[in-house]
C-alpha cells in the first residue's frame, strides 16, 4: 500500500457516521502502508484495508498525491486487490460527453428522443420473470438482449414484504412510462445490497463490465470525465435492479446536450412534525408564484415525505440560469409565508413545521429520483405525477406505492407527458413580465403616498 492523499470533502454528517460503522470493526493497531506513516492533521486510526472508496481528484502532485481530492462515496463491484494507480486514459472522441460542448436536442422532448420497447418485449420479459425460480434467477430477454438476474425472492422491504423480483416486474411494467424519462440521462445509483433497512451507497462510476445493452458513456462533471450509466433502455433498467439500485435518479440534462438542462425543480422537504397537508399548501403557494409569472409547472410526489414541483425549460438553458430562476421562486414563496415555508440551508435552523424548499439539486451534476421512480420509503412510495386538482383536493403520498401505480397508470394514463412536450419556459420573458409588475406595484405605492 502507498499513500497518496486524505480527503475531507464530499462527506454528509449522515455518511461520516455510515463510514465510521463500517470502519469501526476493520481497526488496527499498525500503519498498514509500507512506507513510513505518513503526516496526519489529527491522531490518526489505522484499519485493515478492505473497504474501497471512490475519489475524484484534479491531477496528480510531484510527490504522487491527489491534489483537490473529493469523497464520492464507496465501491462494492471492485476487489481491493484490483486496484492500482489510475492514471489519464484516452477516450475515443465518440464515447466522451463534455460539458459545454452542447448538442441542441429536440424542442418538442425533454426524454431524449430513444426509442421505447414494444408491448411485445415487455410482455415476454414479463413472462420470463414468471417463470423463474426467485431462488435462481435466470436470464432475462429484454428488447433483444439478456440480462442476468438473480436473487429474486431476497426481500427489499420488510412491511409490507416486497422482493427484488416484485421490484423488477413493477419497473418492467412501467417501463413505457419511465425510459422516456431517463432517456439519454446519466445515472446516479443508490444501491441496497441488503434492503432498504440496511445501509446504503450512493454509486456514481458504471460497473467495469455491464452487460450487452447497457449503455456507458464518458461523462465530464465538474471537469472531471467518468464512465456512467445512461437510461433509455431495458436492459439499463432491468441491470440496475439486479444492483439492487431501488431508485432512477437521472441528471437534469442529457448526454446530446449535457450542459443544459431540460427542466428546473423545486424539491419540497419537509421538516420534522410538518403534515403532508403543509406540504401541499406550500406546493400551492409555489403553483400560484409561477402561475403570476405565466410559467407552467407539474408536481409528483417525491415517493418518501416530500413533493417535487418541475418547471420545463427552453432547449439551451444553462444550469446557472436555471438555478437561479428556482432560487428566486423559492425564496419569493418563503418571504410571503414564513410560517410554513423556508429556504434555510441549516436543518438545525429550519422552523419544525416548515417546508424547506430546496432548489440547489439544479446543479449539475445533482439529481433527484424521477417520475414514476420507486423509492426506498418504508412503504415502498413511487414518484407519481399528480394533476394540480390533485394537489387541491388533497392526497396522501402512502397511497401511491409501487403495488398501486401500475394500475393507477392504466386509469390516468402519462400525467409527466405534458412536461417531455413542453416547449419549455422563456426565462427572458418571465424576467420582463417579473420586472413589468415589479414597476406597477411601485407605481401604485407612489400614488397612495400623502
Amino acid at each position: 500500500l502507498r499513500y497518496v492523499g486524505h480527503s475531507g470533502s464530499g462527506f454528509t454528517e449522515k455518511e461520516l457516521h455510515r463510514v465510521a460503522a463500517l470502519l469501526e470493526p476493520l481497526a488496527v493497531k499498525a500503519c498498514p502502508f509500507m512506507t513510513e506513516p505518513p503526516h496526519t492533521n489529527e491522531r490518526p486510526h489505522w484499519v485493515r484495508p478492505e473497504l474501497i472508496a471512490e475519489v475524484k481528484f484534479s491531477e496528480w502532485t510531484a510527490d504522487g498525491l491527489m491534489r483537490h481530492p473529493i469523497f464520492l462515496g464507496l465501491r462494492d463491484d471492485v476487489r481491493p486487490a484490483s486496484v492500482s494507480v489510475e492514471t489519464a486514459a484516452h477516450v475515443p472522441a465518440k464515447t466522451r460527453v463534455v460539458a459545454g460542448a452542447s448538442r441542441k436536442g429536440n424542442a418538442a422532448s425533454r426524454g431524449g428522443g430513444g426509442s421505447s420497447p414494444g408491448r411485445g418485449d415487455i410482455k415476454k420479459a414479463l413472462a420470463a420473470l414468471e417463470g423463474m425460480d426467485p431462488g435462481r434467477g435466470g436470464r432475462l430477454p429484454v428488447s433483444g438482449d439478456e440480462i442476468e438476474v438473480t436473487n429474486l425472492g431476497k426481500a427489499l422491504w420488510t412491511a409490507p414484504r416486497i422482493t427484488k423480483g416484485q421490484l423488477l416486474r413493477y419497473y418492467l411494467e412501467v417501463a413505457p412510462y419511465i425510459l422516456p424519462v431517463v432517456d439519454d440521462r446519466p445515472l446516479v445509483m443508490r444501491r441496497f445490497p441488503d434492503g432498504v433497512d440496511r445501509p446504503a451507497f450512493f454509486q456514481h462510476r458504471a460497473p467495469d463490465a455491464p452487460p450487452t445493452g447497457v449503455r456507458v458513456e464518458e461523462v465530464e462533471d465538474g471537469g472531471e470525465e467518468s464512465r456512467r450509466l445512461i437510461g433509455g433502455s431495458l436492459a439499463t433498467l432491468a441491470y440496475m435492479v439486479q444492483l439492487a439500485a431501488i431508485s432512477q435518479d437521472p441528471w437534469f440534462s442529457r448526454c446530446r446536450s449535457i450542459g443544459d438542462m431540460d427542466h428546473v425543480a423545486i424539491d419540497l422537504d419537509p421538516t420534522e412534525g410538518t403534515t403532508f397537508a403543509t406540504v401541499l399548501e406550500v406546493a400551492r403557494r409555489v403553483r400560484d408564484e409561477l402561475v403570476n409569472l405565466k410559467v407552467a409547472s407539474y408536481p409528483k410526489t417525491s415517493g418518501a415525505r416530500g413533493l417535487h414541483i418541475y418547471v420545463p425549460m427552453r432547449p439551451g438553458t444553462s444550469y446557472q440560469a436555471g438555478l437561479l430562476f428556482g432560487q428566486i421562486v423559492a425564496t419569493v414563496v418563503a418571504r410571503r409565508f414564513p410560517k410554513i415555508a423556508t429556504v434555510e440551508r441549516a436543518v438545525q435552523r429550519r422552523a419544525r413545521g416548515t417546508v424547506y424548499l430546496d432548489y440547489l439539486q439544479n446543479i449539475q451534476g445533482k439529481t433527484l429520483a424521477c417520475a414514476y421512480s420507486a423509492r426506498a420509503s418504508a412503504f415502498a412510495g413511487a414518484s407519481t405525477p399528480l394533476a394540480w386538482d390533485e394537489v387541491d383536493a388533497g392526497v396522501d403520498p402512502r397511497d401511491f406505492t409501487i403495488l398501486t401505480l401500475p394500475a393507477r397508470l392504466r386509469e390516468v394514463g402519462d400525467l409527466w407527458g405534458g412536461l417531455r412536450q413542453s416547449k419549455g419556459v422563456d426565462l427572458r420573458g418571465v424576467l420582463e413580465r417579473a420586472q413589468s409588475k415589479h414597476g406597477k406595484a411601485k407605481g401604485r405605492n407612489k400614488e397612495d403616498e400623502p
